[in-house]
């Protein structure tokens, strides 16, 4: 590609262009995205347009009365949404470097830890007035570890997986003790314990779904060839355990509330007491950060990382991150 050619695609081929596509794309035509760009019709056509011309390719097919995308179009908008992100992601390291406080922190969470401490977290590090937004994104299994691992987090808490890479850093937050529970009104609540595996095999079991959001991720507790009723966090699976849809391991700090109640029946298990070491994970020197850390400050956390790692140290929050109840 000439000069020339590079100059006029970075001359039509701007984010406000990728914007007026994606606008027609979820909008279906071009009228409508005008009018939500806050253009006339023939001004948004006309910059289409020229992209289109640019490229020598048709982005979208006008053959039927609602605008598609073309598989060339499909690709131009994807690519182009990466690029955007790339250039936030910059931004946001240059504002980082320039304040000491990240644009944007992001806390990869998995369903175990405690809602109750982290929103109480959450509560006093909005209260110290940071220029920090702050993004929680709630995960399972390997994909709390994942998450950071592919750059859309930038602390990870609750872990249960070993680190691999040595580009993250970690932690311990302690164990986790899970007890295995039904509801009283389960066929498992009233049978003679310890429960063995071929009892349980017999009934359906309850399973928190793993967020990796590539590959086949982990299972825990399943046994082969049982029925599974997979739900998307802990607290789910505690709910659907409490309507005796099924049975399963849970947090004990989860679980005891409703034992003691006599909500949940609380039955021993032939197999060895379920202990499961949690820790936190962040991104260390030389990976980079979507916002915790630059590159050009040879990965020295930034001031919201920081707080978040100090708070972390503390053995009381460790301590409550694996044994608060949640709000009733």
């Amino acid at each position: 590609m000439t000069n020339k050619s590079l100059v006029a695609l970075r001359n039509v081929l701007t984010p406000e262009a990728l914007g007026l596509i994606d606008a027609v794309h979820r909008t279906g035509s071009m009228a409508a995205a005008a009018r939500e760009s806050g253009l006339v019709p023939s001004a948004l056509t006309y910059r289409i347009r020229q992209v289109e011309d640019t490229l020598d390719v048709l982005l979208f097919d006008r053959t039927s009365r609602r605008a598609r995308l073309t598989e060339a179009g499909k690709e131009l908008l994807c690519e182009g949404n990466r690029v955007l992100l790339e250039l936030e992601s910059i931004a946001n390291r240059v504002k980082r470097v320039a304040t000491g406080w990240e644009p944007q922190l992001t806390l990869a969470v998995d369903s175990i830890i405690s809602r109750t401490t982290m929103m109480e977290l959450c509560e006093a590090f909005f209260a110290l007035g940071p220029p920090t937004r702050l993004k929680l994104r709630e995960e399972a299994l390997s994909g709390t570890l994942q998450a950071l691992y592919g750059g859309q987090a930038d602390l990870a808490i609750g872990v249960v997986l070993e680190p691999s890479s040595r580009g993250l850093q970690s932690k311990a937050l302690g164990n986790l003790r899970f007890v295995y529970a039904v509801a009283p009104h389960h066929p498992l609540a009233s049978t003679a314990e310890p429960v063995t595996d071929d009892m349980m095999l017999q009934h359906r079991a309850v399973a928190v779904a793993d967020s990796v959001q590539r590959g086949s991720g982990i299972t825990v507790g399943l046994l082969g060839g049982q029925d599974v009723f997979t739900v998307p966090g802990m607290l789910a699976k505690l709910d659907a355990q409490l309507r005796g849809l099924g049975a399963g391991f849970l947090p004990e700090y989860l679980a005891r509330p409703h034992i003691d109640t006599g909500r949940l029946v609380e039955k021993m298990v032939a197999q060895p007491p379920r202990v499961v070491r949690v820790s936190y994970a962040w991104r260390g020197q030389g990976m980079g950060s979507i916002a915790g850390l630059s590159k050009g400050s040879g990965g020295k956390p930034g001031r919201a990382l920081q707080w978040w790692l100090e708070q972390l140290d503390n053995s009381s929050t460790r301590r409550a991150l694996l044994e608060r109840q949640p709000y009733p």
